[in-house]
């Protein structure tokens, strides 16, 4: 019997395929033989205590140019279904969160869903890193901008990010001193009525923003080390960094160690830790990225990695 697999994302014709880990997850699930059903938000719906998904047949295939078909819409409850990627990418807003308290009425009825809904609404990215003090380096949160130049000045340059931001969207790097820092500080809080992080600079961002790819627990053995283009201090392939697939270091292991536990006791089947020079600077539940780069340059099959991992969880008969 065919088993049947939900995934929520954004609209699949608008991904770039060679670099989609949500379509390197599909082409895994075609491959072991899933039926796939494609959601959008837009397509979960909740009556009378059952969640409805208004769901399209998928087909995917490896190509740049035509990277899917889709094929008979029905609409069923998602319970029906044998495990569902939620793979919406940021920002985690309204819809995101309620959506996943409609998955969480499928889960309850018996769907597995990766990541767990509750999961990826207490695991916020950037703010969970707090849990883990002895990993990380200098960093606040604050709306007001009295205590964020403060700390600027402490520490002579800082990274300034909002919380809902991804992909190294509106991250500054601020010197004390900066003319600019006023007008940085009122953007990125709306003046004053959004929390900013502010981390210390870590100069090790030359080398590399790396991240580690953690499934079921376990660290994939190669961390995608995203390098700032020329002129630039993210790494983020969002913003022109270029990806080399490096093998992790016995300090990048210690930190999947220390935050195991956290994923485990959340359901956080698949995370992405990002890492600068040794640090811990997020923790990414929601649609975590760099597989297809990694798998490209070492050979790996990391999407196999995790639908082994989610066959196993499946009750035998299915």
């Amino acid at each position: 019997m065919p088993r049947h697999l939900g995934v929520v994302m954004d609209p699949i014709e608008g991904i770039t395929p060679y670099k989609d880990t949500t379509l390197a997850m599909l082409l895994e699930a075609q491959r072991r033989g899933w039926t796939i059903h494609y959601y959008t938000l837009a397509d979960l719906s909740l009556r009378d205590g059952v969640a409805y998904g208004d769901g399209t047949q998928l087909d995917v295939r490896d190509d740049n140019h035509d990277w899917f078909r889709l094929g008979e819409r029905r609409e069923a409850p998602l319970d029906q279904l044998d495990a569902l990627l939620m793979r919406k990418d940021p920002p985690v807003d309204s819809a995101f969160v309620y959506a996943t308290h409609i998955l969480e009425v499928a889960e309850r009825a018996g769907l597995q869903v990766v990541n767990r809904p509750a999961g990826l609404r207490n695991v916020q990215e950037k703010l969970s890193i707090a849990m883990f003090p002895q990993c990380c380096t200098p960093t606040v949160v604050e709306m007001k901008a009295a205590p964020l130049r403060a700390f600027i000045e402490a520490q002579g340059q800082a990274v300034l990010k909002p919380l809902h931001g991804m992909g190294g969207e509106a991250i500054f790097v601020v010197q004390a001193g900066d003319p600019n820092t006023s007008v940085i500080i009122e953007q990125l809080s709306e003046r004053g009525t959004r929390y900013v992080m502010a981390q210390r600079y870590l100069p090790e961002i030359s080398e590399g923003d790396r991240r580690i790819l953690v499934i079921d627990g376990q660290p994939v053995d190669y961390a995608l080390a995203r390098l700032p283009a020329a002129g630039e201090s993210r790494g983020n392939l969002a913003a022109g960094g270029r990806g080399v697939a490096r093998p992790l270091t016995d300090r990048e292991r210690w930190i999947v160690e220390q935050v195991r536990p956290l994923l485990t006791e959340q359901g956080i089947l698949f995370a992405g830790l990002d890492v600068i020079g040794g640090y811990l600077t997020e923790i990414n539940v929601t649609s975590p990225t760099c597989v297809r780069e990694i798998d490209a340059q070492q050979d790996t099959c990391i999407a196999g990695e995790l639908f082994t991992a989610i066959e196993r969880a499946l009750p035998a008969a299915s």
